[in-house]
This record gives structure tokens, C-alpha cells and sequence, in this order.
């Protein structure tokens, strides 16, 4: 018996859930859940509302699984779903984005952390988790998500230089917070 690849078998469990069959929607929701919940935790910042977002995304993404039509990848059509449940929910909670600019994050290390120094990925993760929320959704899209400005300013109905000076403010607060006495130790 020949062997399924990964889209073989995501292909047919998709297939499975647009005829409705709910066991082929846990199975689907078991693949990309973990997944998806980081990216919604990385986003909302809160564990809850980021369950609550996760939870948001895939009723929509099966509700809405007939648009999908394979061009991009399963998981990149869920990520956007996932992303803009997120973005949705920061919204609903009034935030108003300032705004971004630049990409580099061996910047921020550089700028933080003289060449002695190995860089800590969970420094920075704290950090960014202390950003507000309109700086950490934009930073986190860009450079952890892989966004580009001109899709960033779509997704957040903002336009693309908004996204870049909000990600430059982004940068900015974060060195700000890496320099605080508790991180530079």
C-alpha cells in the first residue's frame, strides 16, 4: 500500500470536512491547532482571548471552507483566518494603532546587546509580550508572521507607511524595554 503524503492526507481530510463530516473538522483542528494558537497568542497577547480567537477562526475557516481552492497552502489560508480573528479582537478592544517602519531584528540584538552577549530568544519574547498591542501586532506580523508592509496595512486597514512607522515605533519601544534593568542582567 503506498504511503499518503502530508497533502495527500491534509487534502483528503478537507475534503472530508466540506462534505460536513464533523470527525474530519477535529481532525483538521488537531493538525493546525497548536500551531495556530501561537500565532493567535502572539498577536492577542492574553490566553484566553487567544483560545477564544482560535476557537473564532475555525468556525469561520469550515464555515468558509468551500472559498478555499488550494492555491496557497492549507495552513497559510488558515494562518490569514487566524490573524485577522486576532486583529478583529484587538480591535473590538479600541485600539488605536500608531505608527511603523524597517525590518532587521539583528538590529535590535546589535543595539541591546554588545558582542559578549548571547542573544536570548526568550528575552526578546517577554519584551515583545510587554509592547502594546498595536505595536506588537505589527512587529509580530512583520517578523514573525513574514508579512510584508503593503499586507500588513490590508489586514489592518492601515495604510503601508502607517505599517512602517508603527513598526519603527515598535522597534524603538522594544530596545526601550530590553534596555530596562530586569532584561540587561
Amino acid at each position: 500500500m503506498e504511503k499518503l503524503s502530508y497533502q495527500d492526507v491534509n487534502h483528503h481530510v478537507i475534503e472530508r470536512c466540506r462534505q460536513g463530516e464533523n470527525r474530519a473538522q477535529y481532525e483538521l483542528y488537531k493538525l493546525y491547532s497548536k500551531a495556530m494558537f501561537n500565532v493567535s497568542m502572539r498577536i492577542v497577547n492574553d490566553y484566553a482571548e487567544a483560545e477564544d480567537v482560535l476557537q473564532e477562526a475555525f468556525i469561520s475557516a469550515f464555515k468558509n471552507l468551500h472559498t478555499y481552492k488550494g492555491e496557497a497552502s492549507f495552513g497559510n489560508w488558515l494562518k490569514r483566518i487566524v490573524v485577522n480573528a486576532a486583529i478583529n479582537s484587538i480591535r473590538k478592544k479600541k485600539v488605536e494603532l500608531i505608527e511603523i517602519d524597517e525590518r532587521i531584528m539583528e538590529d535590535v540584538a546589535e543595539e541591546v546587546c554588545d558582542n559578549d552577549t548571547e542573544w536570548r530568544v526568550e528575552k526578546v519574547r517577554r519584551a515583545v509580550q510587554m509592547l502594546p498591542d498595536g505595536y506588537r501586532v505589527v512587529l509580530t506580523l512583520y517578523l514573525f508572521e513574514g508579512f510584508d508592509h503593503a499586507e500588513i496595512g490590508e489586514v489592518l486597514s492601515v495604510s503601508e507607511s502607517t505599517s512602517k512607522s508603527q513598526y519603527s515605533r515598535a522597534r524603538k519601544k522594544l530596545l526601550e524595554i530590553m534596555r530596562e534593568p530586569q532584561f540587561v542582567a
